[in-house]
């Protein structure tokens, strides 16, 4: 990300004033400054963020106690009204699967907090150059701490899901007993998975399902490589098995299929053998037991994740249900979402300026029917 900004003369001027050595006129062009880039950190962190396409905000004042009421979103599935869910009660905590009442869910949401700071001779001087690459470090610090936190959740809730059964890894394709790419057939049985995870709570077709199917498969860099190779490789299990001329033409101009089956193909560097996200998710569902799940013809098999340096994710995601909330709380005076102030823990003899700035919220998956996951063995 880079924010650059404008060099008129009321922001080199707004810029200067924060570099005064008179304390009074610093304070208030720090405020000043501060009430403007907090809604800039907002935007920044609405677009940057990965999960913010599956994530549905759910807006809250601060110093509330927030809550959502499960049985307006919810369809009931058990006689014992209850729900299992799946959030964070502190930042970078681990994800844990809860049991709620159907009537109201009380969410638990926590800070995400940076500071910067720097000389007040670079503000003196007008260098906007020096001060937006500050705002930058900020939004990045809390872009970072919202990323793991969201994924966490999401992965959390895919380990665990247990479709209309009783089981962990209803949710799960796999495709491990051999050193295998990413084929079509993999997104077939994912599809499949999730129409059968959808079922009715008598165990047949529902009147209305929760979940239409995946709208977004999110993958490593190396399935976006596979993928690409349909362009001019067989796909299938059957190496005579192609696609057709026009659609690999299509596929090679574009340097690429960006979505298949009506499906958005999102790549993530998280994802992958050895990758953060993996390394996250192979924690996740060795603690969820999942030795065994069903494979993309439909037998059992016995050899699930076994290991992350071996193994990588393929994750589907249906982001027309709002099944995955982000409470955040909206602060009363500005009405932002990221809340930025000036730091006043500098004394007039370092001459430095700051700022520190926060968002309040949580993550939280009520429904894991929305997710479903393919498991590769890369070697």
């Amino acid at each position: 990300m880079k924010l650059k900004f404008k060099e008129t003369p009321e922001q080199v001027e707004l810029i200067k004033a924060m570099g005064s050595k008179r304390p009074e006129v610093s304070r208030e062009a720090s405020e000043a400054f501060a009430a403007f880039i907090g809604p800039v950190i907002q935007q920044v962190l609405l677009q940057a963020d990965t999960a913010s396409s599956v994530y549905s905000d759910v807006v809250y004042d601060e110093d509330d106690n927030p809550s959502y009421p499960l049985d307006l979103f919810f369809e009931q599935r058990n006689a014992d009204n209850y729900v299992s869910v799946v959030q964070q009660n502190i930042a970078g905590g681990l994800p844990s699967s809860q049991i709620a009442g159907a009537n109201e869910l009380k969410v638990a949401t926590y800070k995400l907090d940076a500071a910067v700071s720097f000389l007040k001779k670079y503000a003196r001087r007008g260098r906007l150059d020096v001060v937006s690459k500050a705002v930058e470090r900020m939004a990045q610090e809390v872009l970072v701490k919202q990323e793991r936190n969201a994924w966490a959740v999401i992965l959390k809730a895919l380990s665990e899901g247990k479709g209309t059964g009783s089981s962990n890894g209803a949710h799960i394709v796999n495709n491990v007993g051999s050193t295998e790419t990413f084929q079509l057939d993999t997104l077939n049985a994912m599809i499949t998975r999730m129409k059968r995870i959808n079922k009715s709570f008598a165990g047949g077709t529902a009147a209305q399902v929760y979940s239409e199917g995946i709208t977004d498969l999110f993958v490593s860099p190396e399935v976006k490589q596979d993928i690409r190779a349909f362009s001019y490789s067989p796909i299938g299990n059957n190496a005579n098995q192609n696609i057709p001329d026009d659609a690999k033409s299509d596929a090679y101009r574009a340097a690429g299929i960006a979505n298949i089956f009506g499906i958005n193909i999102i790549d993530l560097q998280e994802l992958g053998v050895g990758q953060k996200y993996n390394t996250l998710y192979e924690t996740f569902s060795d603690s969820a037991g999942l030795a065994g799940a069903v494979n993309e013809a439909g037998a059992t098999t016995t050899s699930a994740f076994n290991d992350g340096s071996s193994h990588e994710l393929v994750l589907g995601v249906d982001a027309s249900r709002e099944a995955l909330i982000r409470p955040v709380a909206r602060n009363s005076e500005s009405g932002a979402t990221f809340s930025a102030l000036p730091d006043d823990q500098f004394t007039q003899r370092a001459d430095k300026t700051g700022f520190y700035g926060s968002v309040e919220e949580g993550r939280v998956c009520i429904d894991a029917r929305v997710l479903v996951g393919g498991h590769l063995k890369r070697s």
